[in-house]
């Protein structure tokens, strides 16, 4: 399971979740998607860097690319087994990662975003390289994610013919997932257990469906 972290960069919180899934017994790896471990907690620094990969399609697949490259190819890992999940930016470069059709890519059984603020397609056509599984999980009040951005999911989903869910959580607005999302007092960010344990469990039930085809 490919772990793309939120704009803060490949920090503590990143790495606890790839923990957790590692303890769900999987093999996780938390990619870094700004190189030599650059973190933050600056909201504008972390616009900065997000903006720079985000910006630039090929730069955000080539490194996406490279972490999964990275997993599939260890020892313990089935390479025709993965998944790719992703929190804010990270569940952004999750589903552009799946829609590059990079190697490895078409062994992505799931991509699962946790509040990613984009999900709809720029280029509809490259949904056609998603392979396997989207499960969406955003808060039904993230100001970050627009109501167009929805519409236009639901309808690329469908045109494409692909097995998706997305599941709004009542009450949960930006970074629902996050504990420390409240210390960065950035306006509409804001922690959300129910929603995180909620996500979490929609999270690992389709793991299961996927990698074990129940």
């Amino acid at each position: 399971v490919l772990v793309c972290p939120e704009w803060w960069g490949c920090n503590d919180y990143a790495q606890m979740r790839a923990e957790k899934i590692a303890e769900l017994g999987y093999v996780a790896f938390a990619v870094d998607m700004y190189g030599k471990g650059q973190t933050t907690s600056d909201p504008k620094q972390a616009g900065e860097w997000s903006g720079q990969v985000m910006s630039d399609p090929k730069v955000l697949a080539d490194r996406a690319a490279a972490g999964l490259k990275i997993l599939a190819e260890q020892s313990r890992v089935d390479p025709e087994r993965l998944a790719a999940i992703g929190y804010c930016m990270g569940g952004t470069v999750a589903l552009e990662l799946a829609r590059s059709g990079r190697p490895h890519t078409e062994n992505l059984k799931a991509i699962v975003t946790f509040h990613a603020s984009t999900i709809a397609a720029k280029d509809p056509a490259s949904n056609s390289n998603v392979k396997g599984s989207v499960l969406i999980c955003t808060g039904a009040e993230d100001g970050f994610v627009k109501p167009e951005q929805i519409e236009q999911f639901h309808q690329q989903m469908k045109d494409a013919k692909i097995d998706y869910q997305l599941v709004s959580y009542g009450g949960a607005v930006h970074s629902f997932t996050n504990p420390n999302a409240d210390k960065y007092n950035v306006p509409g960010v804001k922690y959300n257990m129910a929603a995180d344990k909620r996500s979490w469990a929609a999270m690992t039930f389709l793991l299961q469906q996927m990698f074990f085809k129940w």
